[in-house]
């Protein structure tokens, strides 16, 4: 695939190691910490890699498949991440597979990823483990057959959907359209809560999602305004201690302004494409959208307008919780 920007291309083992290594160690040793000596294995020189290069030549992506019908260490480089690398990356890879006569590809989703990989008509099954100390869910992805023709209407209807909002009733359609939602960020994470509601921001589901944006290594940011923070205060928190294991991620403030004090709503706005909001955060219903920038737009400046007003909730820290 050739883009203005971008080409996605076969790579060879031996020859563009270099290249390979540049992206991979980048993104999974540097960023995310993974031990070296987990990042290559026996499988490599017998994988079909791919390489998405810029302009000027430079590796700036990769990803692979294994001869387990497995495709994997999928990276993008920080500053090209947004930009189509990793859905080139990936569809080529699905390409090659079907080219192959596979019936099926299987991927290890990072936790934050899967709405990426549903969006590519991956099915998530299983429960999810840690592989190399970071939360992931095995997918699949028929490639013949009946189950094809499903996953290929799948990604038209996800993509087609994905732009128009949901209506939220309960508390797991907010919590499921949170993680999507949260799946969905690259750069910025903006919470407008009450009290980080325990049912939602302390569910597993949401922690993992969290987490795994929070310690991908691209510069993630993570702004959380919090109404009513006394019972934080009082009874802790179970996303406060990553909070404070991440402090150069996590921004934590309170509204000083009495008519900030008194908002009634609730937001999570992933960047400024897809967010989650309830006109009452004492009530589930709402609404949520995957790709909806006009409306994240709006939250967004909205939050940021009372987040400059606001003041840092430098009591937690103190408490060391």
């Amino acid at each position: 695939m050739i883009t203005a920007d971008f080409r996605v291309e076969p790579a060879d083992y031996t020859v563009d190691f270099a290249d390979l290594r540049a992206v991979r160690e980048t993104v999974f040793v540097i960023e995310q910490q993974v031990p070296i000596d987990e990042e290559w294995d026996e499988l490599d020189p017998q994988c079909l890699h791919l390489i998405a290069r810029d302009a000027t030549n430079r590796p700036i992506g990769t990803g692979r498949l294994t001869p387990e019908r497995k495709i994997g260490r999928m990276a993008v480089l920080p500053e090209w991440r947004g930009r189509g690398v990793g859905a080139a990356l990936l569809d080529a890879l699905v390409d090659a597979a079907r080219s192959r006569g596979l019936p099926e590809v299987t991927l290890h989703a990072q936790t934050h990823a899967l709405g990426f990989y549903a969006a590519h008509g991956f099915e998530a099954y299983g429960e999810a483990f840690e592989e190399a100390g970071i939360p992931h869910r095995t997918m699949r992805r028929p490639l013949d057959g009946p189950d094809a023709a499903h996953a290929a209407h799948a990604i038209r209807t996800r993509r087609s959907e994905a732009a128009l909002p949901v209506e939220l009733a309960s508390e797991l359609d907010v919590r499921e359209h949170s993680v999507a939602v949260i799946g969905r960020a690259r750069r910025e994470l903006r919470v407008l809560t009450r009290d980080l509601e325990a049912t939602l921001y302390a569910h597993p589901a949401l922690l993992d999602a969290i987490r795994g944006f929070a310690t991908t290594g691209r510069g993630p940011s993570v702004r959380v305004l919090v109404i009513e923070p006394e019972r934080l205060r009082a009874e802790g928190h179970a996303l406060l201690p990553l909070a404070q294991r991440l402090s150069s991620v996590f921004a934590l403030r309170t509204p000083v302004d009495p008519e900030d004090r008194q908002v009634a709503e609730a937001c999570l706005v992933a960047d400024e494409t897809a967010y989650v909001f309830r006109p009452l955060a004492t009530r589930f219903e709402g609404t949520a959208c995957l790709d909806g920038p006009a409306r994240a737009r709006q939250l967004a400046q909205a939050f940021d307008r009372r987040w400059e007003r606001a003041r840092e909730l430098s009591e937690l820290r103190a408490l060391g919780i």
